[in-house]
């Protein structure tokens, strides 16, 4: 048995050599389990928060999907408390799950889990956000990441008029008066949604078409714990006594990372009396009805749009390839350095939603129902 091991052991470091070096569309390596009759396998699945609609809808999806392939599964949500993810990720190995799927709230708080999952033989897939700090990550599916940030801003100076439809300048100088928000500094993400966005944003900084009146741009100090929008809308109020107060300015754009930050931005633009169909230009991500809502009623500008459909569906393919002894297809094997390991991902990609097309987007594609946005 100690040969056998030993042997699929040089195996697998074969195959995850070679997909290294060769940069292919193959990462890490096959599961351990391979051959193994994996038939109603327990696979754990654990989620962040109910606070945002599209992790109720992650979770349930992944969780009937691979329950249609016939395996067990249990599924958590840990309300965006970290402790609580921790003991129901223990729970989840208690239990005897083969494959765990996490989207973490805090990514480097998992590590005793991770290691735990490890000795078990359980693999693990992080969902959405990387799990930083441990090289028991095996996989990990997620959104091209810096491209979200990129778009978000794109669609901020296609919406100031800075930029056409076609993403070519247009000559105004402005100058505009821009404020940015940031995610969770504990949401690996985050960094890259900002990084994407201020790569975009950094030259029309630096020759004064954009002004950042409040002079915030790094990202602690636009960062949002928990991307939490009660956070967003009491500094954004703070912004406009600030910043706005005196002189008569006003805020011609926000770049907002997240909906749900979208939304406390406009409640405390409201409130200090901006008109609803008068509102800077917003961002923002995740294409929730909520904001859907108000892009069609002219409030919020775009949002970014990643089909979550595709997301769960990978991770369920990815799982199921563990389980039947395959290894999981990847596209990206240099990007996602969790600080111990590059993390062998699967991208899916973005795409950007305004007024203009979320019918074709959204709609005609049957993320939504017409009813579901009225």
């Amino acid at each position: 048995m100690k040969f056998k091991r030993l042997i699929v052991g040089a195996l697998a470091l074969g195959l995850t050599l070679g997909a290294t070096g060769c940069g292919g569309t193959r990462g890490g390596e096959a599961a351990d389990n391979a051959g193994a009759d994996n038939s109603g396998a327990l696979i754990g699945i654990a989620m962040p928060t109910k606070t945002s609609e599209r992790w109720i809808k992650d979770g349930t999806a992944i969780q009937a999907s691979l329950e249609k392939l016939g395996y067990k599964t249990t599924l958590e949500y840990a309300d965006d408390k970290i402790p609580q993810q921790v003991q129901q990720v223990s729970n989840m190995i208690t239990k005897g799950a083969k494959v765990l799927i996490i989207a973490s709230i805090d990514g480097t708080a998992l590590s005793d889990q991770l290691d735990d999952a490890a000795k078990a033989g359980i693999k693990v897939i992080a969902y959405d956000r990387l799990i930083n700090g441990n090289a028991n990550v095996d996989y990990y599916t997620t959104f091209d990441n810096e491209k979200v940030g990129v778009d978000q801003a794109t669609s901020l100076l296609t919406g100031l008029g800075i930029l056409d439809a076609a993403g070519k300048e247009t000559g105004k100088t402005g100058p505009f008066n821009v404020e940015l928000f940031a995610g969770s500094p504990d949401d690996n993400n985050a960094t890259f949604f900002y990084n994407g966005a201020m790569k975009t944003l950094q030259k029309f900084i630096d020759n004064g078409t954009v002004v950042v009146k409040s002079g915030q741009t790094g990202f602690t100090q636009i960062a949002t714990l928990r991307w939490d929008p009660a956070t967003a809308q009491k500094r954004m109020q703070n912004l406009i006594a600030s910043t706005y107060s005196a002189g008569g300015a006003k805020v011609d754009g926000i770049l907002s990372p997240y909906d749900g930050i979208s939304i406390g931005i406009i409640s405390a633009l409201e409130s200090s009396g901006y008109a609803s169909d008068t509102l800077p230009i917003i961002t923002g991500q995740d294409a929730e009805a909520a904001s859907v809502k108000s892009i069609i009623a002219g409030q919020q500008y775009s949002t970014i749009y990643k089909d979550t459909r595709q997301l769960g569906d990978q991770a369920v393919t990815m799982a199921d390839d563990l389980l039947n002894g395959k290894t999981p297809e990847v596209n990206d094997t240099t990007s996602y350095n969790n600080k111990v390991k590059v993390v062998p991902t699967f991208l899916l990609q973005p795409s950007v939603i305004t007024k203009d097309n979320y019918q074709k987007e959204l709609i005609d594609s049957g993320y939504y129902t017409a009813a579901d946005l009225k």
